[in-house]
């Protein structure tokens, strides 16, 4: 008797694009240095870019509103390094996988956490912050909790979380995967993927779209600009909506 294989077995429920859209980290080569992609984007604010998105028919690209940064002058730009966890009370391996992760965490990555809902576990303290920033990376976002944080404070270390707590996170959780594909809350977050954040939470921009939204969203930036000239001169409401702009 023969055996089918995965790829030759019939797609009866359909679900080889769904597969792909989920699964697949595409390797999309960007025309421009990371250095200025990010530089360019710390220049804008979220929701110009969000704006941009919508255009894009992307309306589902913002992390919940939950999701916060520790002061609000904060503003991070970064690519997506992927880290997922689970409630889990045993130790064994955790610590060896953590080493590994951070090993492989490079220059103007944004660490983005996924800690599937729990509420009771710091995932990101003090020392995580020191060994991350030695390695690169730029800031981190956190669905779940941080501690330590005067001390992150005190290392000028941009990061975005959901809540505080002195617990550690061995024996309340475990690292299940990293640079895979993440959801926080329902937005589809891939390793690669362009991280923004300020005041106003943050952003996800799929790693195809990060030129033409930055290129986009800087012609918007600069128009707004002109709108509010004209509001500053007396305009009317509709007279700044004849000339094009809007609100």
């Amino acid at each position: 008797m023969s055996v089918r294989t995965a790829k030759s077995r019939p797609d009866k429920m359909h679900l080889l694009k769904l597969r792909q859209l989920r699964d697949d980290i595409e390797k999309v080569e960007l025309p421009v240095s990371e250095t200025e992609i990010i530089a360019r984007y710390e220049k804008l604010y979220t929701g110009c870019v969000n704006d941009v998105l919508r255009e894009n028919c992307l309306t589902n690209q913002a992390l919940p509103a939950e999701i916060r940064p520790l002061r609000d002058e904060m503003v991070l730009a970064g690519f997506a390094f992927t880290i997922r966890s689970n409630a889990d009370p045993s130790l064994e391996g955790e610590l060896e996988l953590r080493v590994k992760m951070l090993d492989e965490l490079r220059p103007n990555m944004v660490c983005v956490w996924n800690a599937n809902g729990i509420d009771y576990a710091s995932h990101w303290g003090g020392v995580m912050t020191k060994m991350s920033k030695k390695q690169g990376i730029r800031g981190a976002v956190i669905d779940g909790g941080i501690r330590d944080t005067n001390d992150i404070l005190s290392q000028k270390f941009p990061i975005w979380y959901r809540y505080r707590i002195s617990n550690g996170s061995l024996s309340r959780a475990k690292i299940t995967g990293y640079q895979v594909p993440i959801t926080v809350g329902t937005v589809l977050i891939k390793p690669g993927d362009l991280i923004f954040a300020d005041i106003d939470g943050a952003i996800v921009i799929p790693r195809k779209l990060i030129i033409p939204v930055l290129e986009r969203a800087e012609t918007i930036e600069t128009n707004e600009g002109e709108f509010k000239e004209w509001i500053d001169a007396g305009l009317s409401p509709e007279e700044v909506h004849d000339r094009g702009g809007y609100f």
